[in-house]
């Protein structure tokens, strides 16, 4: 029924206007949002060329814009006051007057780039802030409800590289690691180095090193008889990034930095790194952790 529901939806933003219809589907129609006219005509080759494209566009923009095509062969007098005198011609008409066009047949990313302009970038703005809601439940651990959302916005769109990084991040948080790993699978092999992927990849390692760790508090209690057992310290980040416990993990690994810069092959400061891979550069974790590094580093 819902599928069914956005089909109807999309089918409304296009149509086929008359001479009589013409004020009713475009001037009154453009004064609620953008109406593209798309003016045609049965023997014009390039006009199916344009139109299916022009209606894709259309379609996507989820009701920010509409289309309205007419055939100037059955209708000729609209484009005939308008000066149309090639075909296919496209105008836009914002707040019942004309406001933009082009001629002939262009293709879907330049029709695409047309749009954006004609509604100020409103195009995709949905996609967007459904992504940062997710983005922020997420950050606040609520890993089900971001899911929910990243989940819906993969149904619209099955290639978009920041739902598919964040579903795995949230699959990674809930601790199905199996999901998480079949999730970036599907990011396609072009955006595999995209920062986000490469956040989502390296949380999934973290969760999966960490599975092998033991008890924390058999570590905690490692590290509390014998402060400079660097493995116990490191072991022990590793298990707090696990449970969330950021702001510890960090302390502990900063406390091998400054003790030992080089052990274990500089394997504090790789891990460092790596956490800062996992927890994205805006994290206060990530802000505050490469701050403390730097100071050491460059002291």
């Amino acid at each position: 029924m819902l599928q069914e529901a956005q089909a109807a939806a999309a089918d409304t933003v296009v149509k086929d206007t008359t001479t009589q219809a013409f004020v009713k589907d475009v001037v009154e129609e453009s004064k609620r949002q953008p109406v593209l006219v798309d003016f045609w005509a049965p023997w014009c080759g390039p006009c199916k060329q344009l139109t299916p494209v022009l209606e894709k566009a259309v379609k996507a923009a989820k009701g920010k814009v509409k289309l309205v095509k007419m055939n100037i062969d059955d209708h000729p007098a609209i484009p005939g006051q308008m000066g149309i005198q090639s075909i296919p011609a496209v105008i836009a008409f914002v707040n019942g007057q004309p406001a933009d066009g082009f001629m002939g047949a262009l293709p879907e990313s330049q029709v695409v780039a047309f749009l954006e302009r004609l509604t100020k970038g409103s195009i995709g703005g949905e996609t967007k802030d459904l992504l940062k809601a997710a983005d922020a439940a997420l950050a606040e651990g609520d890993a089900a409800g971001a899911a929910e959302v990243y989940s819906h916005v993969l149904a619209e769109d099955a290639a978009n590289v920041q739902a598919l990084a964040g579903l795995a991040r949230a699959y990674v948080a809930t601790g199905a690691l199996d999901q998480a790993r079949q999730t970036l699978a599907m990011v396609p092999e072009a955006k595999a180095g995209d920062a986000a992927v490469a956040a989502a990849r390296a949380a999934l390692e973290l969760a999966e090193g960490a599975k092998n760790l033991g008890p924390l508090t058999e570590l905690e209690q490692k590290v509390a008889a014998n402060p400079l057992d660097h493995q116990a310290r490191f072991d022990l980040a590793l298990a707090l990034n696990g449970k969330g416990r950021r702001a510890e993990a960090l302390d502990h690994l900063i406390a091998i930095v400054r003790r030992d810069r080089k052990w274990n092959d500089d394997g504090a400061r790789k891990q460092l790194v790596q956490f800062f891979d996992a927890w994205g550069p805006t994290d206060e974790a990530t802000i505050e952790g490469r701050k403390r590094l730097s100071s050491i580093l460059f002291a």
